[in-house]
């Protein structure tokens, strides 16, 4: 168990995912050429998005589509896309990079931030508005929502947007504190201590020694994973907050606040695995480089993948040359990718997508997180493509759960799949952060 109160710490939203960006085409009988389909399930972050369009080969094609629980989560996906997105005209790349690091993992950001999420929101909210047919934008595509989705979607872009919620803004740190407080209880007083047992005995025993304990213990105070620039990081980041229903005197109330993880980090899903193994470099058997060190590198090179995908590289821009250039980044100043569109489902579609003559025998990867596994069913087997491969986030980094809570959520989910009629792929060789099933024959 965490140093905790078990089930807290990862919370009740997922706004990042608990596994590293993975390649989701290299996985299973790999394909050279041709049109992919990908089925996202709960994966809370573009993290997988942004891997396997970096992985695509030129005679390759993608289509993901995201599913998720939440608008909430939705909204924030369209965001950090949106971001990943802008030309290294609108904002150089290093920028860019930081800008959506900050978004991504701080729950406080600073005011040059909020301008830069408060635009892109506007803009999100007028696509939502406006396109009811046809996408703005193929890797931004709403069009297949609801419309009550669609109308909390535009709900929640405008509520990025303001300058201030209302009479009473929400102070992230208050809110913040609260969660800490009601997972650690009567250990709050001695919290550093609680810190960094979760850092040395679970993270760093579970690989993660790159994550270090100045930047994990700041986080886990204040909410702030990504210093990378000198500022003040004291502005609310309303993309992390959500509501949750409580019951008071019978009624059920809706509060306003942080109820995403506050334990494994959002270091997972960029900082902890890298190509490029001189960032992993030791000496005196410490790290040299830091798991945000390992997150700017590897996000600005997805960025730089973006930028060839798009089919002309645009030369490298200096921060001060497209800061002499900036402008309110619309629509028209993102990149347009060759080949790759995302579109967002109804959070109720997966259910239904086993009716609909479209999707027959139609995804070549499908994609569970470990907070839907539960949705993994045999009806899967009637939208999955012969050559299928399933891929299932298990709970290795999910904090809160001992061994034996690992291991019977990986039984399970072994067990969910041979009744969808897939069998494990490579299974000596599959690590312990997803497990990979092809389709039996």
């Amino acid at each position: 168990m965490s140093a905790g109160r078990p089930s807290e710490g990862a919370g009740c939203v997922t706004w990042w995912g608990f596994s590293p960006a993975q390649n989701l085409l290299g996985l299973g009988s790999v394909r050279s050429e041709g049109e992919f389909n990908v089925l996202l399930v709960g994966s809370a972050d573009p993290r997988h998005i942004l891997k396997t369009i970096a992985g695509l080969h030129d005679k390759q094609s993608l289509h993901v589509w995201v599913i998720e629980n939440s608008m909430e989560v939705v909204a924030r996906q369209l965001l950090l896309l949106y971001l990943s997105l802008v030309t290294n005209k609108v904002m150089g790349i290093n920028e860019k990079t930081e800008v959506f690091l900050e978004v991504f993992g701080n729950c406080e950001i600073r005011s040059q931030t909020k301008e830069t999420l408060q635009r892109a929101a506007s803009q999100l909210s007028l696509s939502v508005t406006e396109t009811l047919e046809a996408a703005t934008h193929a890797c931004l595509n709403t069009t297949l929502l609801k419309f009550k989705e669609r109308d909390e979607l535009v709900r929640i872009f405008n509520l990025w947007d303001q300058s201030s919620e209302g009479p009473a803004p929400i102070r992230m740190s208050k809110v913040w504190d609260y969660r800490i407080r009601q997972h650690l209880g009567t250990r709050y007083d001695s919290r550093n201590g609680s810190f960094d047992w979760d850092l040395k005995m679970k993270l760093h025993t579970k690989g993660c020694s790159i994550i270090n304990k100045q930047q994990y213990v700041q986080w886990r105070e204040q909410g702030l994973a990504f210093e990378l620039r000198e500022g003040v990081y004291q502005i609310t980041n309303p993309t992390l907050l959500s509501s949750k229903g409580f019951n008071q005197r019978g009624d059920k109330v809706a509060f306003r606040g942080y109820w995403g993880d506050i334990v494994s980090s959002p270091y997972l899903s960029f900082g902890i695995e890298t190509d490029d193994k001189s960032l992993l470099k030791k000496q005196n058997k410490q790290h040299i480089k830091t798991a945000q060190d390992v997150s700017f590198a590897n996000v600005q090179g997805l960025f730089q993948s973006l930028s060839s995908r798009r089919g002309c590289l645009a030369a490298p821009q200096s921060d001060s040359e497209a800061q002499a250039e900036q402008k309110s980044a619309s629509f028209n100043d993102l990149m347009r990718l060759n080949g790759v569109s995302v579109t967002f489902l109804p959070s109720d579609s997966l259910r239904k997508l086993p009716e609909k003559q479209k999707y027959s025998h139609y995804f070549h990867t499908i994609y569970f997180s470990a907070s839907c596994v539960h949705q993994l069913g045999p009806a899967m087997r009637q939208i999955a493509a012969p050559d299928a491969v399933l891929v299932v986030e298990l709970a290795k980094y999910i904090l809160d759960l001992n061994k034996e809570q690992e291991a019977d959520l990986a039984k399970k989910v072994s067990s969910m799949a041979a009744e969808a009629g897939f069998k494990p792929w490579h299974e000596e060789n599959c690590d312990d952060v997803h497990a990979v099933f092809i389709q039996q024959t």
